[in-house]
């Protein structure tokens, strides 16, 4: 059985560009969110390393630590990050992971167990490590998100989720379609209503089973 929501994400211990870690460690009390890519110097995942880039201060503002995985070595990565920040106009300030062994893909359930780098190899030999994971402070995976090599990812959907994650995080909650940091959320149908009036104050029935209240937040 492969990793699942809920799932506490394995632990181990690798090298960055930045040093060595391990992973549990490194998130202590955080928010983290893993992003994965199958090899260095590749033009989509180039522009998505910059879009989190970019976005460096929307990660702090949500006590969220980013941290990237490329199956290529520590040194590729720090030579591909001086493209990245060349690109995004931003600077790469978060640590990737070096996957060469493909440890950490097959442990995410990214790869196969058999999976191994061929002599010459291309991104589309390890094509499936292009996912996102977003974890709680408590080590357990909240999101996972598994992109094709042709679309690149978008990281503002990334920033929504985490937003949701954070609002509904052990809380009878939920969030709707589309839904934006401000707007009403959802009761969850393990309240009754009266409890449901009891714990958040005005509840608004849209329908017997649907009912919201304001953005706790």
């Amino acid at each position: 059985m492969g990793l699942r929501i809920n799932d506490t994400v394995p632990n181990f211990t690798a090298e960055t560009d930045q040093g060595t870690i391990t992973f549990h460690d490194w998130i202590g009390n955080s928010w983290a969110i893993l992003f994965s890519h199958p090899k260095d110097f590749t033009p989509v995942c180039t522009t998505e390393f910059g879009a989190v880039a970019q976005l460096a201060k929307e990660w702090e503002k949500r006590g969220t630590k980013v941290i990237g995985l490329s199956v290529d070595g520590a040194e590729e990565h720090v030579k591909w990050k001086s493209d990245i920040s060349g690109y995004a106009g931003a600077e790469a300030g978060f640590p990737i992971i070096a996957d060469t062994s493909l440890e950490v893909s097959k442990a995410f359930d990214m790869l196969p167990a058999d999976a191994y780098l061929p002599d010459g190899r291309t991104a589309a030999d390890s094509a499936s490590v292009r996912s996102v994971f977003i974890i709680a402070p408590n080590k357990k995976v909240q999101l996972i998100m598994t992109y094709p090599m042709s679309v690149g990812r978008n990281f503002a959907e990334v920033l929504r989720a985490l937003d949701a994650l954070q609002t509904t995080y052990e809380t009878p909650i939920a969030t709707g379609a589309n839904w934006v940091k401000g707007q009403d959320v959802i009761v969850a149908l393990t309240l009754s209503d009266e409890d449901a009036k009891q714990k958040f104050g005005n509840v608004d029935f849209k329908l017997p089973y649907l009912r919201t209240i304001a953005d706790p937040s």
